[in-house]
């Protein structure tokens, strides 16, 4: 069967249907095919109010637990996360060898306090963090719902088959079946934005068995049901009450899924999934550990300094020579060049990773930003491809009816006034126009039987303030347009839809038989109606011009019209309708009825009878086209992003033209550039041709359909090589499956960063499959914004996200990590320069506290104040974007600049040593007095390093600086045991540390100056 041939039913999410021999009000919704198929040989769920869960099933109880550990494997499954990264084993092993006498160097502290200090952060936050999630399980276990009988019970204990109340606001706390409302007709509605992300009320019916039993608790209530599921809008099951023997099916139309909330009225339910088993909780997973490509980078140059630090020991004991315990001697070297691995790296870079998650949260140009995801902040500066959404991200998913096309006629701005007219002039029970010409009748007959069909064919509900609620923003700006021309909805429920004619004070009242939702996969939806007044039974439809073509009768105007107004960019709807007579309605409800009661194949039978009965010689009445606005500001973001040297990909579910359109008014495709369109691709042969031509044109715009995309990736494995090296690519048509298989097709073939960004829930797993995925939130829910790393407003403010957050986290984190292991190698060159001049042997030049205070109080805040600086203003970064483009290829942190540190710390470490000891000595008795000199040199050095990286001052870094220094100098008395204290008083000592600090700064200083000045970074250009 074709794509289009595909009948309303067979991939619909949900369909009234009638429960019980009446046909009137339909209530019951059909689950999704795709799952029938397994059904048959799944075991149903039996459960009965007779014996509440003692059926012989093993039903989990309705305990919520989301905490991660307990008392027992807290410890255990923390030090085993821990000791799984490299720096935290490998200081492990140090800190441990210090247990052994002969291996013993300075105090055991030393080695112990620095990893303990990384471990107790760790474990602090993950004991908060779990804390606060048994908190809310216990809110939510410990929460008291009322029974029929008229106890009340903790959520905890609640069981399958019990019956419960709930009222306005309450949440829901398992999965369950609605057997009576407090509303006579049956229905409720209900807020599932914790659920699926979607704001907009759901309507559900109770059972019609249950509805109008005076005392529920006391029948014997039988349900047979499908087994757990994760899909949220799958569902089927048929009830009966008693002994009559009367079955009626259930459908998704009938649940109450656990955690979302009642938001009208009050019902009666009986629970069929409890736990581990009810929909919430086979969604939930666990949250994604995403690492940074900065992260996996300063890995691999730890992995590097490791095998340095073992060439080294190995050098220094061969200089020594090989005696009877060499090992014993490699093994205290490779402790004293531990530092060359800082075991602090780890924890400043977590911590600038919050502090970008604060500076990004509270800038207040991009607000109510969320930061879901704190480990990746860096990767916001590195990002190479932009795959984005086009509904709702790159428009405003904010509707306006624009054009309605009748065949013969189109009407758009001011001629709208017509429409208006003809509305205003009909009377719904007349004749129209009685004085008009023929032709003014059949026109204005046409007009009029078009908006009847939009005012009736929908899903949305008006509100008691005068709004509407429903789940699409197209239906929403239709139904208002209706009202604006003359045709004002009034009333609607489950069996009922009242229509206001403003003209003629007429209530035009349609009973409902039968409602098919609309959904992305039939892309169409289809409503049965009664006329109150003339008895008249009409199948109204609407959809996608794609399903709609094959089903409406022949015409020759159709895809010239959608084409026209795709090229417009509206968003476009075919509108058609079939009378039925009362024979052919009763053959349908019996067929349809009989089908809706089968326990296997339910859904494809159901198609099939929809199929037979109803979608077939369909009158085309017209076609809508609804204007979706562009975001604000969306143009100079894309241009900006494109100035970045971001490629952009827009991948969308809309029509082609629609997405040409929208592409060239925003401006993804620049003026004049050229957009190779392919369609309907279904040849080898084809296929080749269009990329041979693609790789002789790189500037081009692609342009592709889903059936064209999936040929390309399904027959040629070059094609990611082609499309790779566009500018632009647009895939329209496309599913949110083959979304997400883009994204990992871009990510696997470049290795570069990806970016996603969308806002519906269509677009959670492009979002999830991205490098970073970032939400809007938007009109469709919150669905994508939860899903993703980060969570925005507006597309625009992406380009300050990575243009400014993204650049600068990225600079400071390289320049952070570079200057983190600088300081632990300068320290360790001056501890080899030490022991070569001790005759190798492997002696420790500082212990004790010296060591802990040098990485912490003594430099640890002017080192993490760079986290602070910024190369350009932020006027600037936006003025010049071409400064992004220079940052993905990862020079900010790159073997180069690595090995450029390496000399550096080299130079410093062996002067600061060489002439310490030189100026002083290397006796026993001068040795407190080198380590003086040399220590109060080194601590200056670095003080003066952080000043000369530096690019922009700022009162945070002087405090650090001069509060540091202070600390140091004031804590020298204090310092007995490793300075010698008379000496330390004598102003000769600080005049040679003075002198060794300008020995190591001054040509590095120069160099810096001289480089500058030849070969001045991008940054300093622009400063110009």
């Amino acid at each position: 069967m074709a794509t289009e041939d595909i009948p309303l039913m067979n991939l619909g999410h949900t369909a009234s249907s009638p429960q019980g021999p009446s046909h009137h009000g339909g209530e019951s919704s059909q689950p999704l095919m795709a799952s029938s198929a397994t059904r048959a040989s799944d075991r149903a769920r039996r459960i009965s109010t007779e014996t509440p869960d003692m059926r012989g099933y093993s039903f989990p109880t309705n305990s919520i637990s989301n905490a991660k550990y307990n008392a027992f494997t807290f410890l255990p499954m923390i030090l085993i996360e821990q000791f799984k990264f490299f720096f935290n084993l490998y200081f492990l092993l140090v800190a441990l060898s210090q247990i052994w006498q002969p291996l013993r160097i300075g105090y055991l502290s030393s080695y112990i306090v620095p990893l303990a200090f990384v471990l107790f952060v760790t474990m602090s936050k993950e004991a908060w963090d779990d804390w606060q999630r048994r908190r809310r399980d216990a809110q939510a276990n410990s929460e008291r719902y009322q029974l029929v009988n008229g106890s009340s019970i903790k959520a905890q204990d609640l069981r399958v088959g019990q019956i419960i109340q709930l009222h306005t606001n309450q949440r829901v706390p398992a999965d369950l079946v609605v057997l009576k409302s407090s509303e006579h007709n049956g229905e409720t509605f209900i807020r599932t934005d914790q659920l699926d992300g979607e704001t907009d009320w759901k309507l559900r019916t109770a059972c019609s068995l249950t509805q109008n039993m005076p005392l529920v608790s006391s029948h014997d209530i039988e349900l047979e049901i499908s087994p757990p599921e994760k899909s949220i809008s799958t569902f089927w099951g048929t009830i009966d009450v008693g002994e009559s023997g009367h079955s009626v099916p259930l459908s998704i139309d009938n649940t109450m899924w656990a955690n979302t909330v009642v938001a009208a009225g009050s019902i009666e339910g009986i629970i069929v999934y409890t736990g581990k088993d009810t929909r919430m909780a086979m969604n939930t997973s666990k949250s994604r550990n995403k690492v940074g490509l900065l992260e996996l980078e300063v890995n691999s140059i730890s992995k590097i300094l490791c095998f340095c630090v073992f060439l080294l020991s190995f050098v220094l004991v061969a200089g020594h020579g090989f005696g009877p315990k060499w090992y014993i001697d490699i093994f205290r070297y490779l402790i004293l060049f531990s530092t060359i691995i800082p075991v602090s790296l780890r924890v400043n870079l977590d911590m600038a990773k919050t502090v970008y998650a604060y500076q990004i949260e509270n800038d207040k140009n991009i607000p109510e930003t969320i930061v879901r995801t704190s480990t990746i902040p860096e990767d916001l500066g590195r990002i190479d491809y932009l795959l984005t959404d086009k509904t709702g991200t790159i428009t405003q998913n904010d509707m306006d009816l624009r054009k309605i096309h009748i065949g013969q006629m189109s009407y758009y701005g001011d001629s709208m006034e017509e429409v208006e007219s003809f509305i205003s002039s009909w009377n719904p029970r007349g004749t129209t126009y009685p004085g008009a010409s023929r032709g003014q009748r059949e026109v204005s007959k046409r007009v009029c039987d078009i908006v009847t069909c939009l005012a009736i064919c929908h899903s949305v509900t008006p509100t008691d303030e005068g709004g509407y609620q429903a789940v699409s923003p197209d239906e929403i700006a239709i139904v208002k347009w209706n009202s604006e021309m003359g045709l004002e909805l009034v009333k609607r429920d489950r069996k009922t839809l009242s229509i206001f004619h403003r003209a003629s004070g007429h209530h035009l009242n349609y009973e409902i038989l039968y409602l098919f939702p609309f959904n992305s996969d039939s892309k169409r939806m289809g409503i049965v109606v009664r006329d109150s007044a003339t008895k008249d039974i009409w199948f109204y439809l609407k959809g996608a011009d794609t399903v709609m073509a094959p089903l409406v009768e022949h015409n020759d105007w159709l895809e010239e019209e959608i084409g026209n107004m795709a090229r417009e960019g509206l968003r476009t709807l075919v509108i058609g309708r079939r009378k039925l007579e009362e024979q052919e309605f009763d053959s349908f409800a019996k067929a349809y009825g009989e089908a809706s009661l089968l326990m296997s194949n339910r859904d494809a039978e159901v198609a099939n009878v929809v199929s037979k009965y109803l979608e077939h010689d369909i009158e085309l009445l017209g076609i809508t086209g609804v204007e979706d606005k562009l975001q604000h500001d969306i143009k100079p973001s894309l241009e900006l992003l494109r100035n970045a040297g971001i490629k952009i990909w827009m991948l969308t579910g809309d029509k082609v033209e629609t997405a040409q359109c929208v592409a060239i008014s925003s401006r993804l495709v620049a003026r004049g550039q050229y957009i190779h369109v392919v369609t309907k691709l279904d040849s080898i042969h084809a296929a080749h041709q269009h990329l041979d031509y693609l790789s002789q044109v790189p500037d081009a715009c692609l342009l592709m359909d889903g059936q064209s995309l999936q040929f390309f990736q399904d027959n040629l494995p070059e094609f990611a090589q082609c499309v790779l090296q566009l500018p632009v690519v647009i895939a329209c048509r496309c599913t949110p499956q083959q979304k997400a298989d883009l994204t990992k097709m871009v990510k696997r073939s470049t290795g570069k960063r990806t970016c996603a960004i969308g806002d519906g829930g269509n677009d959670v797993s492009m979002i999830q499959a991205a490098d970073v995925g970032v939400g809007i939130v938007g009109k469709e829910g919150h669905q994508a914004s939860l899903a993703a790393d980060f969570s925005v407003t507006q597309f625009c403010h992406l380009t300050k996200l990575l243009l400014w957050h993204g650049r600068n986290s990225y600079k400071r984190s390289a320049k952070l990590a570079q200057f983190v292991i600088h300081r632990g190698l300068i320290i360790s060159v001056c501890q080899a320069v030490y022991s070569i001049s001790s005759n190798f042997e492997p002696l420790a030049l500082y212990t004790g506290w010296l060591m802990v205070a040098y990485a912490t109080v003594y430099t640890m805040m002017p080192v993490f104040s760079l986290v602070t600086d910024h190369d350009v203003d932020e006027h600037l970064a936006r003025m010049y974007p071409e400064l992004y483009k220079e940052l993905k290829d990862g020079r900010a942190l790159s073997w180069k600049s690595y090995f450029i540190w390496v000399l550096v710390s080299v130079y410093q470490g062996s002067m600061i040593q060489g002439l310490s000891q030189i100026f002083v000595g290397l006796s026993q008795q001068l040795f407190k007095k080198m380590v003086m000199v040399g220590f109060t040199a080194l601590i200056w050095t670095e003080l003066a390093m952080v000043a000369l990286e530096v690019v922009t001052w700022n009162k945070t870094m002087i405090l650090c600086e001069v509060v540091t220094l202070g600390f140091y100098m004031g804590s020298i008395p204090f310092l007995g045991n490793y300075f010698d204290l008379a000496y330390a008083r004598n102003p000769m000592a600080y005049g040679k540390a003075a002198l060794i600090l300008g020995i190591v700064i001054v040509p590095i200083w120069v160099a810096r100056v001289i480089e500058r000045r030849l070969k001045p970074p991008s940054y300093a250009k622009v400063q110009v």
